[in-house]
């Protein structure tokens, strides 16, 4: 199993750029593929980028190609989003997620574990 931690939420101005991290507990981080996801008031969960166990292989929704990128450093358990351009409708809950599946799935169903998530709010 995985413990997931995020952490690097807060306000940004629209057209800022925040990052966000994703702590991991766990020898075994590296066999997990990785997610994050983000939940809007009102709004479903919804994938938003993904990358695989060797970090070679990397999934973004339409909406946040070319403004956001996924990364991870398995030799110290850790999951980054940096995030540019901004929108306000880019404010959600962030959760980073671990899916024993290995792909970059964009599909909620495939992520077991879950971190609590982390506020990012951008101003207009």
């Amino acid at each position: 199993q995985v413990q997931l931690v995020e952490s690097g939420g807060g306000l940004v101005q629209a057209g800022g750029s925040r990052r966000l991290s994703c702590a991991a507990s766990g020898r075994t981080f590296s066999i997990y593929a990785m997610g994050w996801f983000r939940q809007g008031p009102g709004k479903d969960r919804e994938f938003v980028a993904a990358i695989n166990w060797s970090g070679r292989t990397t999934n973004y929704e339409d909406s946040v190609k070319g403004r956001f990128t996924i990364s991870r450093d398995n030799a110290v358990n850790t999951l980054s989003l940096q995030m540019s351009s901004l929108k306000p409708e880019d404010t959600a809950v962030y959760y980073c997620a671990a899916s024993r599946s290995n792909s970059a799935s964009d599909d909620v169903k495939d992520y077991e574990f879950w971190g609590q998530g982390t506020q990012v709010t951008v101003s207009s």
